[in-house]
């Protein structure tokens, strides 16, 4: 961009201060929305070369303006936001998203649909206490993940418009998330509300995963003194990241023996400190969103990372005001680098692969794997138990049924269709006849196709569009027609192979696009030289 300073910030309060000098030393500042005459003035105090203004409407109709970053009160932040990415700027917003997950879904869709930046403040992911934690994890140095507890106190600062779950929680829930790569399937919490009715002060959260993991979050701006405290139980060595602390990431590797195989006793061991990077969170948090604005990059904590958090801080209010445990309806994720339109529901038990992309209303059934950089078109039903292997391509319109296997690279083309029983009548059951269908690896699938179950579909075949599939399909194989019939065979590229050379039982088949040959000796088909 021409112009260097092409960042407004809106609200410099609080925690707007911080992010002021912040942005003021990154050079990048252009603007401070700020309705408080008081706070403009302290600030110009000490940034008094900054332009300060009231008008919000001046900062989304300023053109040199290209991002806005938001650190006002929680319930202006999906007002503020939507306003941005309608006036075409890219979006930071401090923790929480939004108050609404609906209003949290809204603003991701803008922000899709006009492809512009939308950046959560979940800060810690750029802490290199945390970052180096979840490299140890990764690597296996604590061993087998049993337990995770979050301390997050305080004395103030009080607020009225959200309570302390809100408040506080949601850096350390986007903290676990972030280590075990993982969501929960059920959470409890209990709290107290002291000073104002209804607002609570003091809040204990627990979560469980799927996987056996448990945590619990305990928060509270009713505290005598500060603390900020995470503690990762592990079966070979404990964590404590403590970021009140000089000594930020320390080790415990006390050991558990089993006693007769029945007592367990306790070996401690010398902790010791883990050197991490003397840098600062806010500064690396705002230099990734400059650099996601710069490059059009997605920002490591995007609209999706606040929607999954906001999800279960929903869940943990529900259970707060509730007084019971509550279910988490939704997906097991791998990577939290997938995207799953709003629209789209995930059932329990699903795992998406990195990469991978849902669009709009989807149903994705329990028990069935995604696998990785996958596009899942318009109006696609997938499940349960389905595998598609990775790299798939199912556009609009497509139901994979129970009994469906899609190996990597596959392509299913607009409205084809799957069965996966011979004779349906409504009036009987037959899930008892269910028959297998196997599409294999780089197979094509054209539009309104329908492969009747049971059949194998081979490795780089193609089926022509409209095609009635009955029987099984060779690999390479072209089929077409109703019912479909071997008419040829094509390259791995996908181009209909033509005839080089011919003998009395051996003919030489060449691809005119890619120059790949093959050779048909009788009925069998042999790769001779692919070049892709």
């Amino acid at each position: 961009m021409e112009n260097n300073r092409f960042v407004a910030l809106v609200g410099a309060g609080y925690w707007g201060k911080n992010l002021l000098r912040v942005l003021y030393e990154l050079k990048v500042l252009h603007t401070v929305c700020e309705i408080d005459e008081r706070i403009v003035a302290e600030r110009m105090r000490k940034f008094p070369d900054v332009y300060y203004t009231s008008s919000y409407e001046e900062v989304l109709n300023n053109r040199e303006i290209k991002a806005v970053v938001i650190a006002t009160p929680a319930a202006t932040h999906y007002e503020k936001a939507k306003q941005a990415l309608l006036a075409n700027k890219d979006v930071f917003v401090e923790k929480p998203l939004v108050l609404n997950l609906e209003e949290g879904k809204e603003l991701i869709e803008i922000s899709k649909y006009k492809d512009l930046i939308l950046m959560v403040g979940h800060i810690f992911h750029y802490h290199p206490a945390i970052i180096k934690l979840k490299q140890i994890i990764k690597d296996g140095g604590l061993g087998k993940i049993q337990y995770i507890y979050s301390n997050q106190l305080n004395i103030g600062k009080f607020r009225t418009e959200e309570n302390v779950l809100w408040s506080f929680a949601p850096h350390d829930i986007s903290i676990i998330l972030m280590l075990l790569e993982e969501e929960p399937f059920r959470v409890g919490a209990f709290g107290l509300a002291a000073l104002n009715k209804d607002i609570f002060d003091v809040t204990i959260t627990t979560l469980e995963f799927k996987s056996g993991i448990k945590a619990h979050i305990f928060v509270s701006w009713l505290h005598p003194f500060k603390e900020r405290k995470l503690v990762v139980v592990g079966s070979k060595a404990m964590a404590v990241f403590n970021d009140v602390s000089d000594e930020k990431l320390v080790i415990y590797p006390h050991r558990i023996e089993w006693k007769n195989g029945k007592i367990p006793v306790a070996h401690k061991a010398e902790c010791y400190t883990v050197e991490v990077e003397p840098l600062e969170p806010l500064k690396e948090e705002m230099k990734h969103f400059i650099e996601c604005v710069l490059e059009r990059k997605r920002p490591r904590t995007d609209g999706e990372e606040g929607l999954r958090v906001l999800k279960i801080l929903k869940s943990c209010e529900d259970a707060l005001r509730e007084g019971k445990v509550i279910e988490i309806k939704g997906q097991i994720f791998e990577s939290g680098s997938f995207f799953v339109h709003p629209s789209s529901y995930i059932d329990e038990n699903v795992k998406i692969g990195e990469g991978t992309k849902i669009w709009y209303f989807s149903h994705i059934l329990q028990n069935t794997i995604i696998g990785r950089n996958c596009i899942i078109g318009q109006n696609v039903m997938i499940g349960p138990d389905v595998v598609i292997g990775d790299g798939c391509k199912i556009q609009n319109n497509v139901s994979v049924y129970k009994g469906v296997t899609l190996e990597d690279g596959v392509f299913c083309g607009p409205s084809c269709v799957f069965t996966n029983v011979i004779t349906p009548r409504a009036f009987i059951e037959r899930k008892h006849e269910f028959k297998p269908t196997r599409v294999k690896q780089g197979a094509t699938i054209g539009a309104n196709a329908t492969i009747m179950c049971g059949v194998t579909i081979g490795r780089y075949s193609f089926i022509g569009a409209g095609a009635v599939v009955t029987s099984d399909v060779p690999d390479y194989a072209l089929f077409l027609g109703v019912p479909a019939r071997h008419s040829g065979w094509v390259c791995k590229c996908g181009v209909v192979l033509t005839r080089k050379t011919k003998s009395e039982k051996r003919e030489e088949l060449v691809c005119a696009n890619c120059g790949s040959k093959y050779i048909l000796d009788g009925e069998k088909f042999i790769v001779l030289e692919e070049k892709i």
